[in-house]
């Protein structure tokens, strides 16, 4: 217990709050060209300094619990203790998905916020490797990475990029390794099926979809995104139609890749009762539309089931409608990710906000390779299972409070080595 004395002294005895408004000013002041501004960022870093002196002075290990202070709240220290008197392990990992976990739509205009890069780069300079994971395109998340992190990050060789959940593996500064295309793994018959869809989903589309939508510049997947605003009641009605759209391809590709099917079969009816049975927002969608299939998943042949097995159809509200292999999900990224960055024995804060997040924080779960953290507005089985691992919810545009909790957690975990 006396660590949770120590805590319990520090934000008893000190004016944490205030440190740490010193501590974010500083850290996050914009590079300006005044002497006036630059005065009073001097200011505040004087008094910073001299607030963290008097902590370093009340406690032999005085460097960790200014540190720890500086950067945060009550509740998320004792969280991050909490956590560590359970696992006795620090973070020695970043897996973090982008849209709508560290950054949002509707509270962060999209972008990552500058206080969630900052800490991103404190906790990579203490040595904790990134690995994004994310749906987007390489060049999308590469792009806007290196706008935020910088170069130098990006390129450390300690930073790894998991694109179209899990397709393709990109890690700067690891030769031969630093690109790895997963899906050049798979077999013909599955790479048929993904060209054949591919090849018609623009061309062979309904005009109102033609015009509604756009074809996400992948490597593999196959991912219909609206020409709306993400979220808009437009983008919903158009992402509906191009799913019952994509579902229906995506059974004709599979029947013409099964030997012994009819060329006649109710392809689009398999499909859709396969996936309506594997998904129910995909199954909610059909009923929307009018477009539920009148046959059951039973009645789809064992050869074309074996298929569908093989391939994921994610439908994500407002936003898109994709086509993906689940053997190259976020997990089998994550994996290949820490095979080139060398973490042999990992523990990750996984934080992110779809199903396939989820299967990435089950799998780290699973293995007591990780924790979970996910925001408010995440899927509900995401959030069921945070809430039932260590409840690491976080409001929307604050991705920041649990690298905070990361933070604190690896200051504390140097105690036990003091």
């Amino acid at each position: 217990m006396e660590r949770y004395d120590l805590l319990y002294r520090l934000y008893d005895e000190f004016d944490a709050a205030t440190l740490r408004e010193y501590q974010e000013f500083v850290d996050v002041f914009p590079p300006v060209d005044s002497r006036v501004a630059l005065e009073h960022w001097q200011n505040a870093s004087d008094e910073l300094a001299d607030r963290k002196d008097a902590i370093r002075e009340g406690f032999a290990a005085g460097e960790t619990f200014a540190e720890v202070a500086a950067h945060a709240t009550r509740d998320q220290a004792f969280t991050a203790l909490d956590l560590y008197t359970k696992y006795e392990r620090a973070v020695n990992a970043l897996v973090l998905d982008v849209d709508e976990t560290l950054r949002s739509a509707g509270n962060t205009d999209n972008e990552i916020p500058r206080e969630t890069l900052h800490l991103l780069t404190e906790l990579h300079e203490a040595g904790v490797p990134i690995v994004i994971c994310t749906g987007q395109t390489l060049e999308n998340v590469k792009g806007f990475m290196i706008q935020g992190l910088g170069s130098e990050i990006v390129h450390s060789g300690d930073l790894s990029i998991v694109y179209e959940a899990g397709t393709g593996v990109f890690t700067p500064g690891h030769g031969a390794d630093t690109k790895q295309l997963l899906y050049e793994g798979l077999d013909d018959g599955i790479v048929a099926v993904f060209d054949a869809v591919r090849s018609r989903i623009l061309p062979d589309a309904p005009e109102h979809l033609r015009y509604g939508c756009h074809l996400q510049g992948n490597e593999f997947n196959v991912t219909l995104k609206p020409n709306f605003e993400i979220g808009s009641a437009k983008a919903r009605d158009v992402i509906d139609d191009g799913l019952v759209y994509e579902l229906d391809l995506l059974g004709d590709a599979v029947v013409a890749e099964v030997d012994g099917v009819d060329g006649d079969a109710p392809a689009g009816e398999w499909a859709r009762a396969y996936y309506a049975g594997q998904d129910p927002e995909i199954r909610g969608v059909l009923e929307r539309q009018g477009e539920f299939p009148t046959l059951d998943a039973a009645a789809v042949p064992d050869a074309v089931t074996d298929v569908f097995e093989r391939i994921d159809v994610a439908y994500y509200e407002a936003d898109a409608a994709e086509i993906g292999s689940l053997e190259l999900n976020k997990v089998a990224g994550v994996e290949a990710a820490y095979d080139v960055l060398g973490i042999d024995d990992p523990f990750a804060l996984v934080m992110g906000d779809s199903k396939s997040d989820l299967r990435v924080m089950e799998w780290a779960g699973e293995r007591d390779a990780g924790i979970a953290a996910a925001p408010e507005h995440a899927s509900r089985d995401t959030l069921d299972h945070v809430l039932s691992t260590d409840e690491l919810v976080f409001d929307r545009g604050k991705s920041a409070e649990m690298l905070r909790v990361a933070y604190a957690l690896n200051r504390l975990a140097v105690l036990d080595d003091a």
